[in-house]
């Protein structure tokens, strides 16, 4: 406990992004010129609160946790969720994240895009946040062996093992993880974008973005990500789309079909399930619920590394 102690009181959430400039979430977001921005934003928060509370989430993210990177040095910087090493510090339990669009822009006007990707990402590193886990010393090194349902030795090896390349579902846990916290995250947008009666953007590339952040992706719209494994040009947002497409394809996609193959016509109830065991940490009811449809012993059947 002194070791996470010092970790968070001591180690900067944003020493990895040199050429951004950082405000707190809660000053940006009541920052914007726009008030109905500001009304979107804080309903989704209202709603997310409500929605993770009834998963056994008692508390969020401390906004004043959560370092926004509002502008770039860098003119190729365009951020969002997809904007590269943002995310949940679990040590620091602190985010570092930045807002949507040209991050060199000074005079960027902000959109609904920009309150409905920032929701997106809070509501993720919320869950991430209010998961369970463990930590111990080993070889006096602070080692994370817990997270949620998944767990690794002191020696870094995993519980399950790493997909395949190209792999259309999954069996490793950390993917179900993530994919599951943000299944979650991105039903909490598509209910505000739903109760405000927004749309996709005006422009091709923000449609998509919109689509991404409600988790209302199509076929053609997976089918052209599909093709993106690199950067396709040093226009900015070219990066962004190639870490979209990376994104869907080993995270949400994966864990989309898991959930079919697994959970059939009851994948809400066995998602849910995750949601639950993910904040408390307890096996029991995933266990049940796998045993009950495909016998003793099927978590380990499933994802356990040597179990096949």
């Amino acid at each position: 406990m002194q070791r996470l102690a010092f970790a968070r009181a001591s180690v900067t959430f944003t020493g990895h992004h040199p050429n951004l400039s950082f405000s707190l979430l809660h000053w940006v977001v009541d920052g914007w010129r726009d008030r109905r921005l500001q009304e979107i934003f804080y309903a989704g928060v209202a709603d997310l609160s409500q929605r993770f509370r009834g998963f056994g989430l008692l508390g969020t993210l401390p906004v004043d946790r959560v370092w926004v990177g509002i502008r770039s040095t860098d003119a190729s910087s365009f951020g969002g969720f997809h904007y590269p090493q943002q995310g949940y510090r679990h040590v620091q339990l602190g985010a570092v994240v930045t807002r949507y669009g040209h991050l060199a822009a000074p005079d960027h006007e902000q959109t609904t895009l920009t309150a409905l990707d920032l929701l997106r990402t809070y509501a993720h590193d919320c869950l991430h946040y209010g998961s369970f886990r463990v930590y111990t010393l080993h070889n006096d090194t602070l080692t994370r062996i817990r997270y949620g349902l998944n767990r690794r030795d002191p020696n870094g090896a995993s519980y399950s093992a790493c997909d395949r390349p190209g792999s259309r579902t999954t069996r490793n846990l950390g993917i179900v993880t993530e994919g599951a916290v943000d299944r979650e995250a991105r039903a909490v947008v598509r209910q505000v974008a739903a109760k405000y009666n927004l749309e996709a953007g005006h422009t091709p590339f923000d449609g998509l973005a919109f689509r991404d952040a409600t988790g209302q992706l199509s076929g053609t719209d997976r089918s052209s990500l599909a093709s993106l494994t690199e950067p396709a040009g040093a226009e900015n947002r070219s990066l962004y789309l190639a870490a979209m497409a990376s994104y869907e394809r080993v995270v949400n996609f994966r864990y989309e079909t898991f959930l079919t193959e697994i959970g059939g016509g009851d994948q809400q109830d066995l998602h849910d399930a995750i949601i639950r065991g993910t904040i408390s940490g307890d096996h029991a009811e995933v266990y049940a619920w796998l045993e009950d449809r495909y016998g003793p012993n099927a978590f380990e059947q499933l994802f356990r590394a040597d179990a096949k």
